[in-house]
């Protein structure tokens, strides 16, 4: 394996001289630095027949998947091709996608649903354009449980009959957990992909679920990691767009995510060659992932730069071992075949593309997400929520009202959300030292994250005073310690700030708990006996205060995971 400064960039020059010679076809192919734990790239393209946001756009829309099917074919990759029913039914690409040029290729489908299917289906049809992009028009949870199943069986049968099969992957911005559930059970759908966590983009809102790589959801809850087998789907759902880890934040203005569109993040070969760097060398327990490609609709001109850069590199590192590339499909049965729980999964970034010095870590198990954000000398949680699978989705039942949609799950820290008081630029909580004026734990160089086996990632951070400061994420809870340069207890605290107390959900406190209550869920975060304390403060402020051994610990476990445990004993 190269040596990690040189292989950023040797890769940067690899993209930007344009110079590869491929003479063999890899379908699938190339083994992660670990064969347990690959590093998945799916290339995945979905297809509008028209968008009325686009000037002649059959035109414009026909030219870009046709252009990107001659650029994979190009390099011999694999990809996953997903029709919106209405481009399902012209015979354009029906054409395109017909013959021995795209056996690489997996043709799925995208659950977009456009005035075409809805009036096939006998669904009454509420857009303005023969398709919209409303949440309560253009997907799933817009529809009464009845309609979506509907609307599931006119596509199904009409992609069998063009394709002569049934499409083993179905992916959309959001597709609910009743239509999910159904595509797998009646169709045998083995995978979906799902949008980024995102706010407000586009009128779209998912926050706090598993961040990215893949999860079982919820029977309740699509956007929910379940913790049970009773109590999940058993499809993974993979997280679309490749976000940037530290700045594809909803604290952050802009789109920073392996879109090549975007000019300063999958557009730019820098950016590309960085987080690529961090996808293929950085653990990530499990396995890594990411997910590329373009939807038609931004037109063949818009991303043919940064798609060739990017599909040019997949193909290097594909034939270098690196990386997998392989269609959603075939990354959804590796995955049923290999996890019958979601596994936890990292995502691990030590150096930053803007030179600022931000570093970052997010953990997610099927019980909750953490991020840990390093930023001006001092280590703060940006963002902690956890999972809970008898939390029903908002539209289970019912249909979406109103042109917006939002899921979320249940939050302890949500900087993202939450605000801080006027004239206070801080909304973490940051880890403080109790010597001197309380002041943030002054770190000395960068943290050192390793795998202690397939589950669990310890994060030590050595301290300008000598000592160490110590993570560990485990499945069902986290692990915080201090010791001074001696090897004896640290005295530190995590303080969450005041003045937020009304939006972040907190109900009480007690000596060993902070107790939650949002979307109807009461839940808490909960220090067992002995790992630390909980103390309210003046002005609305939270101190979470280890033990006398320096060691404070955060418990997530679910009843319902509790329950499931009992019976299998």
């Amino acid at each position: 394996m190269i040596a990690r400064s040189r292989w950023l960039h040797q890769v940067s020059g690899q993209i930007l001289a344009g110079v590869l010679a491929i003479g063999i076809s890899f379908y699938g192919i190339g083994a992660a630095t670990a064969a347990d734990q690959p590093r998945i790239v799916n290339i995945y393209n979905f297809i509008r027949d028209n968008d009325f946001r686009v000037a002649d756009s059959e035109t414009v829309l026909f030219k870009a998947t046709s252009a990107q099917v001659q650029l994979l074919n190009e390099f011999h990759l694999p990809a996953t091709f997903a029709f919106q029913y209405d481009a399902l039914m012209d015979t354009n690409y029906q054409k395109l996608f017909a013959g021995p040029t795209v056996t690489n290729f997996e043709l799925a489908a995208w659950w977009e649903i456009p005035e075409l299917l809805a009036r096939k289906a006998g669904v009454p049809w509420r857009g303005h354009h023969e398709w919209d992009p409303a949440a309560d028009v253009g997907f799933s949870p817009g529809y009464t449980p009845e309609e979506r199943r509907k609307l599931v069986d006119v596509y199904m049968a009409d992609f069998k009959s063009i394709f002569g099969f049934y499409p083993r992957t179905a992916g959309s911005w959001f597709i609910d957990e009743v239509t999910l559930a159904y595509m797998s059970e009646k169709y045998g759908l083995v995978a979906s992909c799902n949008c980024k966590d995102q706010i407000g983009t586009d009128g779209y809102t998912l926050w706090g679920g598993y961040w990215n790589q893949a999860y079982y959801p919820s029977r309740l809850n699509a956007y929910m990691p379940a913790q049970t087998e009773a109590g999940q789907i058993n499809i993974p759902v993979f997280r679309m767009l490749g976000s940037d880890p530290i700045y594809q934040h909803g604290t952050t203005p802009g789109l920073y995510s392996l879109e090549p569109v975007y000019r300063d993040a999958g557009g730019s070969t820098n950016w590309v060659a960085w987080f690529m760097d961090a996808l293929i060398h950085q653990p990530a327990l499990a396995f890594g992932y990411t997910q590329a490609g373009q939807e038609n609709s931004f037109g063949w001109d818009g991303m043919k730069q940064g798609l060739t850069q990017q599909i040019r590199l997949f193909a290097t590192e594909a034939k270098a071992g690196s990386i997998r590339v392989e269609t959603l499909a075939q990354s959804g049965q590796w995955f049923k075949d290999h996890f019958k729980l979601t596994p936890p999964t990292s995502v691990v970034v030590l150096d930053d593309w803007r030179h600022q010095n931000r570093k970052t870590i997010w953990y997610d198990s099927r019980y909750y997400r953490l991020n840990l954000i390093w930023q001006s000398n001092a280590l703060f949680i940006r963002d902690l929520h956890c999972f809970d699978e008898t939390v029903p989705s908002p539209t289970h039942e019912t249909a979406l009202v109103g042109h917006t949609l939002a899921y979320t799950t249940l939050p302890i820290v949500d900087s993202a959300s939450w605000r801080p008081p006027e004239n206070r630029r801080i909304r973490y909580p940051a880890a403080l030292s109790l010597d001197g004026d309380g002041s943030h734990l002054a770190l000395s160089g960068p943290p050192t994250v390793k795998e202690l086996n397939a589950t669990d990632l310890s994060i030590q951070q050595p301290l300008a005073s000598g000592g160490m400061f110590s993570i560990v994420c485990f499945e069902t809870q986290i692990t915080f310690a201090g010791t001074d340069s001696h090897g004896k207890p640290l005295r530190w605290q995590w303080r969450l700030p005041g003045g937020i107390r009304r939006q972040s959900a907190i109900q009480s406190v007690t000596a060993n708990s902070i107790n939650y209550r949002s979307k109807g869920k009461d839940y808490e975060l909960r220090l067992p006996a002995d790992s630390g304390t909980c103390t309210q403060l003046d002005g609305g402020s939270v101190s979470l205060n280890p033990s006398a051994s320096g060691q404070l610990i955060f418990t997530f476990e679910t009843q319902a995971a509790k329950a499931s445990a009992n019976l299998g004993r």
